[in-house]
């Protein structure tokens, strides 16, 4: 069932696949009303594919949160381009890791997968120029989550073969990373 809703807000229907920033892609199981104090609120009920877990976001606060629907193909390709690139990398120049973990964490929050993209990217080459710390390496693998399960979805394929896909863009880093650790 879908409710009459304001205008402004986008309107997500149940079966729906969306993104969810920082957990990726998700359908929408259902929408849902409930009492919140005095006020009735209408809420998204989404499930996570990568952990199954289910995250209510309130309908009024979809477009704040990040809540998206996926990128289009074209976007999807525009990603996989700018994986590719590595003009923009200026290498690990031993910047503040703090400064550097926000940055990155908001880019994974961040409702374009062109941003999400960029983190994994700098993870990875910055992979070939010294041993990444738990922290960064955390920050890689949920940064290649996101995009693989998100390109996965857009270009029908399988998140393991395009996770393959983004490897063979950074075999020669990846290749010199395992034999330094």
């Amino acid at each position: 069932m879908l409710w009459r809703l304001s205008r402004s807000l986008p309107v997500y229907a149940p079966d729906q696949l969306v993104v969810y920033p920082a957990q990726g892609v998700g359908v929408i199981e259902r929408l849902e009303r409930q009492q919140i104090g005095e006020h009735e609120a209408e809420f998204y009920i989404i499930r996570i594919f990568t952990n199954n877990i289910k995250v209510m976001v309130p309908v009024n606060n979809a477009t704040s949160v990040g809540l998206r629907t996926l990128c289009s193909p074209s976007e999807a390709g525009a990603v996989l381009d700018s994986l590719q690139d590595r003009s923009t990398f200026t290498g690990y120049s031993g910047q503040n890791w703090n400064r550097r973990y926000r940055e990155y964490s908001e880019r994974l929050k961040s409702a374009s997968l062109l941003d999400v993209g960029y983190v994994l990217k700098e993870l990875i080459l910055i992979s070939g120029e010294k041993e990444l710390s738990f922290g960064e390496r955390r920050l890689l693998e949920q940064a290649m989550g996101l995009v693989t399960s998100e390109l996965s979805c857009v270009l029908d394929r399988d998140a393991g073969d395009v996770k393959a896909l983004i490897e063979t863009f950074y075999a020669d880093v990846l290749a010199k990373s395992e034999k330094t650790s």
